[in-house]
């Protein structure tokens, strides 16, 4: 099992996950030409990708959807809101009819080899989830998980990441920089709400409560570009590891964050 974000930042987020044999992408928010230069420095292209499943319908998670529906015809599964709003932008064009596969939180879809598990988040979206992604294996099962774009965690959110071996958790912001800087004010408000996105610190919070001995990688992502930088949400998320009670340090695992320009790096377990 590999993961590797092309693209994961406020102005466009795709995410690939793949075994041998079944290849998928987390959103689709960038274009078309990226995510095919970004899949092809791992070996692959569009065209071995299986499925694209949407957390929500915001551009910057669907702004690719609408050309690779029409020039590729990979199949797409969200919730039944998301549909609702992406079939909503207009500025996607027209997407193909029966491409759209419907699925309900907290049911499994079987892809190939995987299972991808779609679980509820909060959002100012239609019908927002998160995903887990498992594969069993002789020696047990592999895990990697995607949550971005959430206001708040809670027991429900960290019982469907428990025992992740790699993640991709949202720390969007620095409340600080964010409380000083431009934005207006009901942005601000909507971007520190229940319906929000995840601080440095409570992305940290979140990450500390998911440890475990066999944690492979955990990636920073979602990163806004006015509001953070990437030195800051890595070093938050370590303090906050670090002053937690548990027997952990940040030093213990491998901690990136996720470029939103360029590809990270591949992570294989």
């Amino acid at each position: 099992m590999r993961m590797m974000p092309i693209a994961s930042g406020s102005s466009g987020n795709c995410i690939y996950l793949g075994t041998e044999d079944t290849h998928v992408l987390f959103d689709a928010g960038i274009s078309r030409k990226r995510i095919e230069e970004g899949l092809n420095t791992a070996g692959l292209s569009l065209k071995d990708i299986d499925a694209i499943f949407v957390t929500h319908e915001h551009i910057d998670h669907t702004k690719g959807l609408g050309v690779i529906s029409r020039k590729d015809g990979i199949p797409i599964y969200s919730t039944s809101g998301t549909i609702d709003g992406i079939e909503q932008i207009s500025s996607l064009g027209n997407i193909p009819d029966g491409i759209f596969n419907k699925i309900n939180a907290d049911e499994d879809i079987s892809i190939g080899d995987v299972t991808v598990h779609p679980f509820r988040i909060s959002h100012d979206a239609n019908e927002p989830v998160a995903y887990t992604f498992t594969q069993k294996c002789a020696d047990g099962i592999k895990k990697a998980s995607v949550v971005t774009d959430l206001g708040y965690f809670d027991d429900y959110v960290v019982d469907n990441l428990t025992e992740s071996d790699i993640m991709l958790v949202e720390a969007n912001h620095d409340i600080n920089m964010l409380q000083v800087g431009p934005y207006p004010f009901y942005l601000k408000k909507r971007i520190l709400g229940n319906k929000g996105h995840l601080s440095n610190e409570t992305s940290g919070q979140l990450v500390n409560s998911l440890l475990h001995d066999k944690l492979k990688k955990i990636y920073l992502g979602h990163l806004s570009k006015e509001n953070n930088y990437d030195k800051l949400a890595y070093e938050t998320v370590k303090l906050e590891i670090d002053m937690s009670d548990n027997s952990f340090k940040s030093s213990d695992f491998d901690i990136e964050v996720a470029k939103r320009d360029v590809l990270s790096g591949i992570c294989e377990i």
